[in-house]
């Protein structure tokens, strides 16, 4: 199989009970799968299917409390409709399936040097309450799982989708194992900013060679002063000029560039990665889906050759 591991994180009988779907697109899983399938992304002794994680894990950064309620359909609505979706017993599967998925896929970063989740990225959820269609913070949990089970101590969050870490950037607040980099359009979600370890705020409308130049500033130092055991990439696409919750100008190409600039600077400097596919909303299914397989397709660019 080689150096490039991929994390399948899909539930096959859930179907999203949403008023809006073309906005929050839950079979897009399923879809990004079996295009990275069809077009020869990846081949199907790479896929990777995960466990579901015990809640004991998931209370490595949620309190007791919120992951009882949740799981068990008892939040209160005023909580319920802070998180936007509305609960089901088959969307908190789904949920726990996706952190299994992150959790594979850093486990699978560490034996491989590079792992791609087919979901995850729910980087608003914060230990007792969910938050921006965010219920359980998957990166976090990944984060403290490696770590209490000693596979990884010092980990590197990059997260690139549009919207700011919130959850994340409050959970690690503390915590200098964890180095926080969150690299968001400065006038979108949440209007209240959390403060990562290193946030770079970007202006509305932003372009292609712009988001690079600010990023490729970055990034090689950053991976330098962290020296990170493994890399937690947030790959989110919502940074694509036509997407409905971005307010950013990347286009496809400019994605796909970005997934490369991050995958190949972590390869270079010897740094595990494991990416999870972040936010992106649309009405155009297919366009949405492809846009989140140009993480994987970098991977495997970046990846197949040695």
């Amino acid at each position: 199989m080689g150096k490039y591991g991929f994390a399948l994180v899909y539930h096959p009988d859930y179907v999203a009970p949403l008023p809006d779907a073309h906005r929050f697109p839950m079979p897009k899983f399923k879809l990004l799968q079996d295009l990275l399938l069809k077009d020869g992304v990846v081949e199907p002794e790479q896929i990777f299917e995960p466990e579901l994680p015990s809640l004991e894990l998931i209370q490595l950064v949620h309190t007791p409390k919120y992951v009882r309620e949740y799981c068990a359909g008892t939040l209160e609505s005023k909580a319920q409709r802070r998180i936007g979706l509305p609960w089901s017993s088959a969307l908190a599967h789904r949920t726990r399936i996706a952190i299994g998925g992150t959790i594979l896929a850093a486990k699978l970063a560490l034996e491989y040097g590079c792992a791609c989740n087919t979901a995850g990225g729910t980087h608003h959820a914060f230990p007792s309450y969910g938050s921006g269609f965010c219920i359980f913070n998957d990166l976090a949990i990944a984060s403290r799982v490696l770590q209490h089970q000693r596979l990884a101590h010092k980990i590197l969050i990059i997260d690139c989708d549009v919207h700011q870490g919130d959850g994340t950037a409050y959970i690690f607040q503390n915590d200098n194992s964890v180095f926080t980099f969150s690299m968001h359009c400065e006038a979108n979600f949440p209007s209240r900013k959390q403060h990562s370890d290193l946030d770079i705020s970007l202006p509305i409308g932003l372009d292609d060679d712009g988001y690079l130049q600010i990023l490729a500033s970055h990034l090689s130092d950053l991976l330098s002063e962290v020296r990170p055991e493994l890399v937690l990439f947030d790959a989110g696409v919502d940074t694509h000029v036509s997407d409905r919750l971005g307010k950013l100008s990347l286009t496809n190409w400019g994605i796909y560039r970005r997934e490369r600039m991050v995958l190949s600077t972590c390869k270079a400097a010897g740094y595990p990665v494991a990416s999870v596919i972040g936010g992106g909303y649309g009405k155009d299914m297919s366009a949405l889906v492809y846009r989140h397989s140009l993480l994987h397709r970098a991977a495997q660019e970046v990846y197949s050759t040695n």
